[in-house]
């Protein structure tokens, strides 16, 4: 029995949705965490910082490795 099915063209879209929504929550909240711990607290978190610096960077070059292999494909 198989237990995977392929999702359709709204199912695929409700959870890229949700996906992008809940990246921008994460780097919303750790900025916040960031600003307000430097505000109130005179302290620096490296910890945050990395994570959504990290999280950043890894958005980016994921997304300029998949125009790039799209482009590719489509000549």
């Amino acid at each position: 029995m198989d237990s995977f099915r392929t999702m359709d063209e709204m199912e695929m879209s409700i959870n890229l949705q949700a996906i992008r929504l809940a990246w921008v929550y994460g780097l919303l909240f750790l900025l916040v965490w960031i600003g307000y711990e430097w505000m109130n607290k005179g302290l620096f978190n490296g910890i945050a910082f990395i994570l959504m610096t990290s999280q950043l960077v890894i958005f980016w070059i994921v997304q300029l490795f998949l125009k790039w292999k799209l482009g590719k494909n489509e000549k």
